[in-house]
């Protein structure tokens, strides 16, 4: 198979890369801010570019449930539908079934759950999801995978690593029947915390063959030493001219740490889930010098919050402490709103219930992120 994926820079096994896709290229390593359900929250997809994103996730079972594969056909897709016109990676509808395992139930050929919605029955299988990813028209799609939480035994490990692989043939059946020829399919490495599962699902899906591959069940209730440790064994385990992906990962600190071992995708609901919240991530200091530093810690192996410590802090701005705070919201960001309106603004918002206040905090922390980003594509690019 050829490669969309272009390495063009290294920086110990920190990488930077250009990945082609139908709706752009995109500079790796890349945050993808999440579009739930074909939104960002609070802003529209003009406003997500304007802040530095280049691409977006989309959630394939919440898609599903609504507005459903019939509107988005009608309408042409996910990308005229939001009147975004970047790339669109979509997840298969795996994890949603691992977190809501109360109401699904699981067999070889798929699983069938419950909508938490409405409460009818749905059928997501690989053929299925492919289908549905196929009818949003996403750019880069993943495999349907089986997640197995992060305190599971080795037997729950192995088995959802085994059935992730034959759904991962599966699913890559499905893409050539269902998918035009400019789409990109993503396979998922399982195993859990166990070197040699991991081992085993790499060399599977590298069998089978994808166009990327993403590291997943991780950040679902393991150590953080766990998560760690894995992501740096399974990066050195993919192909070095595939881009690698980290599904839902994670706090910033944590993003510096998968790029320096070789991860080059992120997404994570954290910034605006933190934002509507009312939180906010803001920079300690000048984010060029703050990132060099995260990076460096992170390259000599830190695995606890001596990363986090060296350049930013998180701010709850409902707190009494920002009452008359009257200082910028970031006053080391480059995003003009974060420098023209105050802490005790926000806060105002906040307590007066005002829309535009979780609007300002997510603008905040996306591009709080994107610019994380930034910077790092800038130190392994040098």
């Amino acid at each position: 198979m050829s490669s969309p994926f272009e390495l063009v820079a290294k920086k110990g096994l920190a990488r930077g890369g250009v990945l082609a896709t139908a709706h752009g290229a995109v500079q790796t390593p890349v945050f993808m801010p999440i579009a739930t359900s074909g939104s960002v929250k609070t802003m529209t997809g003009d406003e997500v570019k304007a802040l530095g994103s280049s691409i977006i996730l989309g959630n394939t079972y919440h898609l599903l449930l609504r507005p459903g594969p019939d509107i988005l056909k009608q309408a042409g897709g996910l990308h005229k539908f939001m009147k975004y016109e970047g790339p669109i990676l979509t997840d298969s509808g795996g994890y949603q079934v691992f977190s809501l395992s109360k109401i699904n139930s699981t067999d070889e050929e798929g699983v069938t759950f419950q909508s938490h919605i409405d409460g009818r029955s749905i059928r997501l299988t690989p053929d299925s999801s492919l289908e549905m990813q196929a009818a949003i028209g996403s750019d880069i799609m993943m495999q349907f995978d089986d997640v197995a939480a992060g305190n599971s035994t080795r037997e729950r490990y192995e088995e959802a690593m085994e059935r992730s692989l034959r759904w991962g043939k599966a699913s890559k059946e499905a893409f050539e029947k269902h998918v035009r020829h400019d789409a990109l399919l993503f396979g998922i490495v399982q195993g859990g915390t166990y070197e040699d599962l991991r081992q085993r699902s790499a060399e599977g899906l590298k069998e089978i063959g994808f166009d990327g591959y993403a590291i997943g069940g991780l950040s679902v209730g393991e150590s953080r030493e766990d998560t760690f440790r894995i992501a740096k064994k399974v990066a050195a385990m993919l192909p070095e001219d595939r881009p690698r992906y980290f599904m839902g990962g994670g706090m910033p600190e944590e993003i510096v740490y998968y790029v320096s071992v070789g991860v080059d995708m992120f997404d994570c609901v954290l910034p605006t889930r933190n934002a509507r919240h009312g939180q906010i991530f803001v920079w300690k200091g000048d984010p060029k010098e703050c990132v060099r530093e995260a990076f460096t810690r992170a390259q000599e192996g830190a695995v606890d919050f001596r990363i986090a410590e060296a350049f930013y802090e998180k701010i709850q701005m409902t707190s009494e402490k920002t009452i008359a705070d009257f200082s910028p919201i970031d006053k080391f960001s480059d995003c003009q709103t974060s420098l023209d309106y105050s802490r005790a603004y926000l806060r105002h918002l906040f307590k007066a219930g005002e829309i535009l206040g979780l609007r300002l905090a997510t603008a905040q922390n996306i591009r709080f992120y994107l610019r994380l980003m930034e910077e790092l594509r800038a130190i392994v690019r040098e």
